[in-house]
């Protein structure tokens, strides 16, 4: 009766139908997209107008004139407050009035002196006096220009401290004069970057005082010496500021892109992490009974840096290539596969988040 076993495990076998051929797993993909990739540095740092003065008076007297209003713009040699000075005008047309006269001396005598008509002699002293006219006519206008108060640079005024009849003093505070475009940014960044950071570098910064708005700026300088202390750096970067929404004193957040290049560029949801190294499910085309279905190839890759949303691949894909973004779950490797949409590797400004509404 034993053989009949075998036997009857046979037909029964012969009796079950084929497996049926796997069903295609549903997936997203994106290609492989080759972009503008950077390192970023973060850091805190503070603004600075680029050019600030205090505006004071240089001598005593009362304020007769007043010709600039709180936030005012002006330009350079603007004349922004007139102390009293009828008694200064008065000296310097007295002033130039000698000068007037005794340059038309030292002409005549020069015109004598070329005839032989005077001496060499009289012609030095009438130059002598000359010079001393031009010298007092300098004194007298340095003088008047004590009593009228001109900003020294384009910029824009702060609060007036002063009112029509004010008597001020050397080193009376008149107004404040601030250059805010471009504004000045002062940063600290630790040792260990000291041979990256360089001027030319780019920065991205933001403020919480201006949320949703990213300023685009270079670094211009960096400090000769390193804090022994807390063992950083200070680095300055200008930023463009045409509409004066920066003010100085703002506290901004930095981030400094530094090595910038080409890079390999796939959605973070593409990796399956196992252990230390990665993999991807990458599509490539096969045939399922003459029928041609795309396949998913599992394969291990090299990452570098990160940034919101992406992952830069430093080896093992190739661009256009395309990989598996959603539906790695349940896939297995050699796994045929229907495609329901390609979508394309998120875009960000610069290689920073591209949660910002705004960058200027």
């Amino acid at each position: 009766m034993r053989p009949l076993i075998p036997l009857a495990l046979t037909v029964m076998l012969l009796a079950v139908p084929a497996q049926a051929e796997e069903e295609p797993q549903n997936v997203i993909v994106t290609s492989v997209k080759s972009d503008g990739f950077v390192d970023r540095v973060e850091a805190l740092g503070t603004t600075f107008a680029n050019e600030s003065v205090t505006i004071t008076a240089n001598v005593s007297d009362k304020i007769v004139e007043i010709h600039f209003e709180d936030g005012q713009e002006v330009e350079k040699d603007y004349l922004l407050v007139a102390l009293q000075r009828a008694e200064q005008r008065a000296a310097l047309a007295a002033a130039e009035a000698i000068l007037s006269e005794r340059r038309t001396a030292y002409q005549r005598a020069r015109e004598l002196e070329s005839r032989q008509y005077t001496t060499t002699a009289q012609l030095e002293e009438r130059l002598a006096a000359l010079r001393e006219a031009e010298a007092n006519r300098d004194a007298a206008a340095a003088r008047l220009a004590d009593r009228e108060i001109r900003a020294p640079f384009d910029g824009i005024v702060g609060l007036r401290n002063i009112s029509v009849g004010t008597l001020v003093t050397p080193g009376s505070v008149i107004t404040t004069l601030d250059d805010l475009d471009p504004i000045k940014l002062d940063f600290t960044v630790p040792a260990a970057y000291l041979a990256t950071i360089r001027p030319g570098l780019e920065i991205v910064a933001a403020t919480t005082a201006l949320p949703g708005i990213q300023f685009k700026g270079e670094i211009r300088s960096v400090s000769s010496k390193v804090d022994p202390v807390t063992r950083s750096f200070t680095a300055r970067a200008l930023i463009d500021n045409p509409d004066h929404a920066l003010k100085p004193g703002l506290l901004m957040t930095v981030q400094l892109l530094r090595n910038p290049r080409q890079a390999l560029v796939i959605p973070e949801e593409a990796l399956i992490p196992v252990g230390t190294q990665n993999f991807v499910f990458v599509i490539e085309d096969g045939v399922t009974e003459g029928v041609k279905n795309p396949i998913a190839h599992r394969r291990e890759v090299h990452t570098g840096a990160r940034r919101l949303g992406e992952v830069e691949i430093l080896s093992g894909l190739s661009e256009g290539e395309r990989v598996v973004t959603h539906g790695t779950m349940q896939l297995r490797d050699g796994q045929p596969v229907h495609i329901v949409e390609e979508q394309g590797v998120i875009k960000t400004l610069g290689g920073l988040s591209d949660e910002t509404t705004t960058v200027r």
